[in-house]
């Protein structure tokens, strides 16, 4: 359990070997502290800091993976308070429902260490008030005490908490940007008007996975970095993107995962050394902007296997004939937006294979298939968050559907736009965005006689010159 200690022997043994620093727990303790203190120290001297002024990241918004970024770092970090300054911010008001606080109440209590840290703050009186039903807490209160709303089964550790954006933003020298990319935008315009003043640039690591499509002048993409460089005038160089195959509640509970950090050189690989942990591991690559709209094209496909595997009874053969043809159009894709794709193929493949598992967009469609949610209820939705996969669907489709990326269809051998070799996307375009269908629809399209063979599609994208690099704002 996070926060636990666990001491065998006796008392006094145990006690003999801490006060003389001779237990192992306490030399590798030590050791660790020293690796943590030296990565903070090297990062706070390249972004000049003088003694005194401690390093302060932000994180800003309090989703599940935002929270557990915020969460990792203050329990690497936070015993520094000298050297740094750890924050998160989230709107203020949203109330918690009764039946979360009721669930919440038993998750405290079905973990002693938690249990006993909200006793030792005077903090546990008010959940069992919101338990009887007798107040009502709120998800920046109870993201103080290391609760986040949309994982509530995981408690993190406590975490300072900051309810205004210019009180949170205006000094910060690292931001990482949890808000989903449909409100990235909105976030970073206002975030711009509280750095007009600033004469250097902070660092911002931006989590999230999502894309919208422009038009104008050509068809192109447009990732959340892009969105934050149009947004605040912070340079590229200084605006990376972190992403991997990851589930947030599983890194926190220390389940070994890795990811990336993709970016400029003048940042990327001191940032992925201040973040790598021995079970987190941070590689870093300098394809930012591809990576980014990985992120955002596998979750459009795991919306439809969660669809499959309701509508099947979590049939291993539907799920699997699924499975073929999503990645086939996923391969054709990248074809679009890579010129080299080959080397998206692993991460590409790892992040739709654990999204597909565990993931709230195939959990979404899950439900969507079962009848237990609606698309009347909107993208987010409580105890999950944003489900970014819907807008990607709707931005992917748009883009795909442009004629002026027109390529040679080898079946009817006439220009047609990319979307139509793209039977799936076509198909939860019309369940998701147009609402003209019927999630049966997703199993229709993978019966259908007359689609070709995945493999084909591959072909078709290996041995076509499909490389489009104005799809993502390139010359």
């Amino acid at each position: 359990m996070v926060g636990s200690i666990e001491t065998t022997g006796s008392p006094d043994n145990n006690h003999h070997q801490q006060q003389n620093g001779n237990s192992p727990t306490h030399q590798s303790t030590n050791g660790a502290n020293s690796g943590q203190e030296e990565k903070l120290d090297e990062l706070r001297r390249l972004l000049g800091k003088a003694d005194g002024d401690p390093l302060r990241i932000v994180g800003v918004g309090a989703g599940a993976w935002g929270s557990v970024f915020a969460a990792l770092l203050q329990d690497s970090y936070g015993q520094f308070r000298d050297k740094i300054q750890i924050r998160i911010w989230r709107r203020a008001g949203r109330a918690v429902d009764r039946s979360t606080a009721e669930h919440l109440f038993e998750v405290i209590n079905s973990r002693e260490d938690v249990l006993r840290r909200l006793i030792r703050r005077c903090a546990y009186l008010k959940y069992v008030e919101a338990r009887l039903g007798d107040r009502t807490l709120y998800a920046d209160e109870i993201l103080k005490d290391g609760f986040c709303i949309n994982m509530i089964d995981t408690p993190l550790c406590p975490m300072k908490v900051v309810t205004n954006l210019q009180e949170a933003v205006w000094d910060a020298d690292i931001v990482v940007n949890g808000v989903p990319s449909t409100d990235t935008r909105e976030v970073f315009e206002e975030i711009s008007v509280y750095w007009k003043e600033r004469i250097s640039m902070p660092i911002i690591i931006s989590l999230a996975k999502g894309i919208e499509a422009a038009l104008s002048p050509v068809p192109h993409i447009i990732t959340p970095t892009q969105m934050i460089k149009l947004a605040t005038g912070v340079p590229m160089e200084n605006i990376l993107y972190l992403g991997g195959p990851n589930i947030a509640a599983e890194i926190y509970n220390k389940e070994y995962a890795n990811a990336r950090i993709c970016g400029a050189e003048k940042w990327r690989k001191h940032i992925a050394n201040f973040l790598r942990q021995p079970h987190f591991i941070v590689w870093d690559n300098s394809d930012l902007i591809t990576h980014e709209v990985m992120g955002g094209l596998k979750n459009v496909y795991a919306i439809g296997a969660g669809m499959v595997a309701a509508l099947t009874n979590e049939s291993a053969t539907s799920k699997s004939v699924y499975f073929a043809h999503c990645t086939s159009e996923m391969i054709f894709i990248t074809h679009l937006l890579a010129e080299e794709p080959e080397k998206l193929a692993g991460p590409l493949l790892a992040d739709t294979y654990v999204t597909l598992l565990k993931g709230r967009n195939a959990w979404y469609g899950q439900m969507l298939a079962k009848g237990e949610l609606s698309r009347d209820m909107g993208d987010s939705i409580k105890g999950k968050g944003m489900i970014q996969g819907v807008s990607a669907v709707g931005a992917f489709y748009e883009l795909l559907s442009q004629p002026s990326l027109s390529m040679l269809h080898p079946g009817v051998k006439k220009p047609v736009a990319p979307v139509e070799l793209c039977p799936i996307l076509k198909t939860l375009y019309t369940i998701l965005i147009s609402r003209e269908r019927s999630c049966e629809a997703i199993l229709q399209a993978l019966r259908d006689e007359t689609l070709n063979d995945p493999r084909e599609r591959i072909e078709i994208a290996q041995t076509h010159a499909f490389y489009r690099p104005s799809l993502l704002g390139q010359p």
